[in-house]
């Protein structure tokens, strides 16, 4: 069956699906570091391009390689570049992108490691960064500069959920010869397709939505079209930070229930939200399902749904904050998101701990930010979990 017309649940369960000689019903795992040629012709050809055929696992491996045709087929993009972790993605796309001397435009409450490895190693490198709002597409525009190449952003923002224009972001790179990236972590393909709004690549740390079950760490990129592909893998391959054939096996058996997963996932997410909204001790909170979100309708337009993110601060500030995270019982309090299970954590004082304050602050990652990873449990006890903690704060 050729799978490029088929349904997004059809290409999570078959895409990337390889033939061997066993006859296997999932991918195996070639857990090998090495491959045997069939001859010495076979290896020159392999390693000169003439040939297809695996040569060692840093440059590819079938395992791996499955995954990334599986995650292209639901992105419809050209490419796909597995990685050890989602910041070793990142980190390839401003190695294979950025030189001395250039400019890259960020979205200002992107992910604290990449905003921290462009402010404190590119910038040793002379690599110029600049952080804004990129909701405002006006600060965009203002921050482009002659040597800008790279337009980066997060989709919606981690942790504000600032939700970005991603059509009106790829205008304005075509406009102006930018490479635009999108972070799509927190929507995966099943929510958001950065690649047929306008961007050229297109990641995501697998270790969130698309494994699900928080048991690996890695990375994946898509590009859009060839050129972009080489580039980048060349660079990957170079660095050596490529997924391992068994964490390629485990994402590849998460990823299969991505969409009941996420369906799950962002039914509780709006009955919390609710909860939360109308709750006396919550000061504020975002989500992009509520209509009191500032890009609800950019969201309803650029999403098919509004996940189960969600960041909200308390009447009592950052003390009463802490205070509610002691003393959640079925949430876990701890970093990383996208999985099974709910999760709750300080953004300030955590993930985005390398950020200095003033910029936090400029990027509205305040003291009081709570960020809630809605899990699949039975939403009433989610529920019941956040009203007792309340209660105590």
């Amino acid at each position: 069956m050729d799978l490029k017309d088929a349904g997004f649940d059809t290409k999570l369960i078959h895409a990337g699906e390889i033939d061997d000689q066993f006859g296997s019903a999932t991918v195996p795992i070639y857990q090998t570091s090495t491959f045997r040629f069939k001859s010495a012709q076979h290896g020159a050809d392999c390693f000169s391009g003439a040939s297809d055929g695996y040569i060692y696992t840093r440059i590819a491996n079938p395992t791996i390689h499955a995954l990334e045709q599986n995650i292209v087929a639901l992105e419809n993009g050209y490419g796909g570049i597995a990685t050890g972790s989602g910041m070793g993605a990142i980190t390839t796309i401003y190695m294979a992108l950025l030189n001395g001397g250039d400019h890259i435009i960020s979205t200002d409450a992107v992910y604290g490691p990449a905003r921290g490895v462009l402010e404190q190693d590119f910038g040793r490198f002379h690599v110029e960064a600049s952080f804004v709002n990129t909701a405002d597409v006006e600060e965009i525009i203002k921050a482009i500069r002659s040597n800008t190449k790279v337009l980066y952003i997060e989709t919606p923002a981690n942790p504000t959920m600032e939700i970005t224009d991603i059509a009106a972001c790829a205008k304005i790179a075509k406009e102006h010869n930018l490479v635009l990236v999108v972070d799509n972590t927190f929507c995966t393909p099943y929510l958001q397709k950065p690649l047929d709004l306008g961007a050229d690549v297109v990641l995501h740390s697998v270790t969130k939505f698309i494994n699900g079950h928080a048991d690996i760490v890695g990375g994946i990129i898509i590009t859009k079209e060839a050129v972009l592909y080489k580039r980048i893998r060349h660079c990957m391959v170079y660095m050596g930070c490529n997924m391992d054939p068994h964490q390629a096996y485990l994402v590849l058996r998460g990823v299969k229930t991505l969409s009941l997963r996420v369906d799950r996932n962002q039914e509780n997410a709006v009955k919390v939200a609710d909860f939360l909204e109308n709750h006396p001790k919550v000061a504020w909170i975002k989500y992009p399902g509520l209509k009191s979100h500032p890009q609800y309708e950019l969201a309803k337009r650029q999403m098919t749904g509004a996940g189960s993110m969600i960041s909200f601060g308390l009447t009592g500030g950052f003390e009463a904050g802490k205070k509610l995270m002691d003393n959640v019982h079925l949430a876990v309090l701890a970093v990383s998101l996208g999985g099974v299970e709910t999760l709750i954590q300080h953004p300030a004082s955590m993930t985005h701990a390398s950020v200095s304050k003033e910029n936090k602050k400029q990027a509205g990652i305040t003291d009081d930010l709570v960020r809630f990873s809605v899990g699949i449990e039975n939403a009433e006890d989610i529920i019941s979990d956040l009203r007792q903690a309340l209660e105590k704060v």
